[in-house]
């Protein structure tokens, strides 16, 4: 293997996915400032995601809704000036 290449802060690290509160222990050199109490009583980093293999679709069967950070309320506000207004004189052919 090339050296050099490799992360020098490769450590146990909490994923904790967001949408249901799962969270696993495993092993990453993800940056994270936040820290988090584990089952055994030591202290981690935390590394929050949106999706898991608890949330995501593929693996669980059904689809759930995911909306964590009210992006579909934000675009609706975004675009909603955008919509076609009949009473504003606007003639529908038929």
């Amino acid at each position: 293997m090339k050296e050099g290449i490799h992360p020098d802060n490769y450590r146990a690290v909490v994923f904790k996915d967001m949408s249901n509160e799962y969270a696993f222990l495993s092993k990453s050199a993800a940056e994270t400032s936040e820290t988090i109490q584990w089952e055994d009583g030591n202290e981690y980093p935390l590394v929050k995601v949106e999706v898991s293999h608890k949330s995501h679709p593929f693996y669980t069967g059904k689809a759930q809704f995911v909306d964590t950070a009210g992006r579909i309320d934000k675009f609706r506000q975004k675009y909603s000036k955008f919509k076609k207004d009949d009473a504003k004189g606007e003639e529908k052919e038929g």
